[in-house]
């Protein structure tokens, strides 16, 4: 525009007139202007135009900045395509920030964008996800970065134009946010973290709870690359993967060893899950211990994230571990209170045997006895054990039941130290041994079987091999050669044949069984020797 001009703009023309600016000069007024011109395909004349004066000028059509929508456009472009600016956590489908019509007609890929902004003013977190078509199981795939995006498309197409496809949208999408002041304001808000810790500031890249004492605050870099991508609850303002409940949202306590959470450490498409829960808030929710109907969790937690099951033995054996360093008596109830309300019902030989002696610990602990007594194995049988039968554990559900005593009067009295339950544990415990050593000694005897009789089959066949090519020799033998010594030669082959064979015969029996096979058998043929 030429000096000492300015625009008015017409409502009904497509003109721009010029006419004679106000005799003042620019500084006097304090005039910051700006107009921006910009024609789209049907030569209509879109004015985004911003004035701030101090005296009132000729008279001007005003445009309120704040009517831009969605399919206006911003002036940026990316690929040749318009881009509009969008708010943190927007999300949307197709053009401009994803892909449409691919890879075959009809395909609309989606986006969503998170609550962090470069200095550029364009989206840190930048999620793509693929269209209905292509979702296995239902399941939407989600991809938080480009070379995510870009393995996946060579894996899944591999005659594919990688740069053709990202060369269809923007992978880029701007903020409408873009001064600091205003991106401070849309930062999601922290959650008061059960835990005060340091008065040192948080780290607001990596836990959004607020969580001073986060374990993601220690975690490796690279370690964030590790776990699973979720676009569900981890999107949400305040939640934080490594220290919130995934059922609750609030923060999970680290004391003890952390006894009172569960963490999903399942492999999903080669990265963690990594999601926590409240052991109370599973339970509540029917999400662990032993539960019957369609879930079937038999001592096991049921990820809700993820829908992997979890274990939860070897987190009530590491409880009980922990308790052995606790000096505190309120806080051994709590910590065998978990264990007992996660082991009830269960009808696993393992978790009956920690049931029972949490049950032990429980009961000692109730009856007085010294903290350091209490973790003594040798002592099997101690008055009154394990609460009452109408005792709630710390979470409001009903401990374990007492078992029915025997009846008096019993036949044949035991000793004062037997314990049916003990016993029947132990019972149990033999017989599984028992038929894992009998199972394990079957597959070792069906690999030697196999072994054996595949070698010395080859061995044979070999035989028939030289006794073709003897036999060739002997057909057509020269004048150089005796025919007698090939004759010999042929018929010593034969005799060593069949002996062979008659041993393939003998390694048969064992198809009967290795006890059912003579002793003289298992040595020569097997290299077994069987005592007698």
């Amino acid at each position: 525009m030429a000096d000492g001009t300015t625009s008015r703009i017409t409502r009904n023309s497509n003109e721009v007139s010029k006419r004679p600016r106000c005799n003042k000069d620019v500084d006097e007024l304090g005039q910051i202007g700006q107009l921006q011109i910009q024609c789209c395909h049907l030569g209509c004349l879109i004015v985004s135009l911003t004035f701030i004066m101090t005296c009132q000028p000729c008279k001007s059509m005003d445009i309120d900045s704040a009517s831009v929508t969605k399919g206006s456009l911003c002036g940026q472009k990316e690929n040749g395509m318009p881009l509009y600016p969008v708010s943190f956590y927007d999300s949307g489908e197709g053009l401009p920030y994803a892909p449409e019509d691919w890879p075959n007609p009809g395909d609309k890929w989606s986006w969503k964008v998170g609550g962090r902004i470069a200095a550029s003013g364009y989206f840190l977190d930048r999620y793509m996800y693929t269209p209905i078509r292509l979702r296995e199981g239902g399941r939407k795939t989600g991809f938080a970065s480009k070379l995510s995006l870009e393995q996946y498309i060579r894996k899944k197409f591999p005659d594919a134009d990688v740069n053709a496809f990202f060369a269809s949208f923007s992978w880029k999408i701007p903020s409408k946010s873009s001064k600091k002041d205003d991106i401070e304001l849309f930062k999601p808000p922290r959650e008061t973290a059960e835990h005060s810790g340091s008065d040192s500031q948080f780290d607001d890249n990596r836990c959004k709870a607020g969580n001073r004492v986060c374990s993601s605050l220690s975690a490796p870099e690279d370690s964030v690359s590790d776990v699973m991508f979720c676009d569900i609850c981890c999107s949400e303002p305040g939640f934080c993967r490594d220290c919130c409940c995934i059922l609750c949202c609030k923060t999970i306590n680290m004391a003890f060893g952390g006894y009172s959470y569960i963490r999903c450490e399942a492999k999903i498409d080669g990265h963690v899950c990594g999601h926590s829960a409240h052991i109370e808030c599973a339970l509540r929710a029917y999400m662990a211990g032993t539960v019957g109907g369609s879930i079937g969790l038999e001592t096991e937690y049921y990820c809700r994230r993820c829908d992997s099951r979890t274990d939860l033995v070897s987190h009530v054996t590491r409880l009980l571990q922990t308790c052995e360093s606790v000096d505190s008596r309120d806080d051994i109830e709590k910590i065998l209170n978990v264990g007992i309300c996660v082991l009830r019902g269960s009808k696993k030989t393992s978790a009956k045997q920690l049931l029972h002696q949490i049950e032990m610990a429980m009961a000692k602990l109730r009856n007085g006895t010294y903290i350091e007594d209490i973790w003594k194995k040798e002592d099997t049988a101690v008055t009154g054990v394990g609460p009452s039968p109408n005792a709630k554990c710390a979470f409001g559900f009903q401990n374990y039941e007492e078992p029915h005593d025997h009846k008096i009067g019993s036949p044949e009295p035991l000793s004062s130290t037997f314990d049916h339950r003990v016993e029947s544990l132990k019972l149990e415990d033999e017989i599984d041994q028992i038929l894992h050593a009998l199972r394990k000694s079957q597959d070792f005897e069906y690999r030697l079987a196999e072994e054996r009789l595949s070698a010395h089959k080859n061995y044979i066949l070999n035989l028939y091999q030289q006794l073709d090519k003897e036999r060739s020799d002997l057909s057509r033998h020269t004048p150089l050669k005796d025919p007698n010594t090939l004759l010999d030669a042929v018929q010593s082959r034969v005799d060593q044949i069949k002996r062979e064979v008659y041993k393939l015969k003998d390694m048969e029996e064992v198809a009967k069984g290795f006890g059912r096979v003579s002793k003289h058998i298992l040595k020569e043929l097997f290299g077994l020797e069987v005592e007698s």
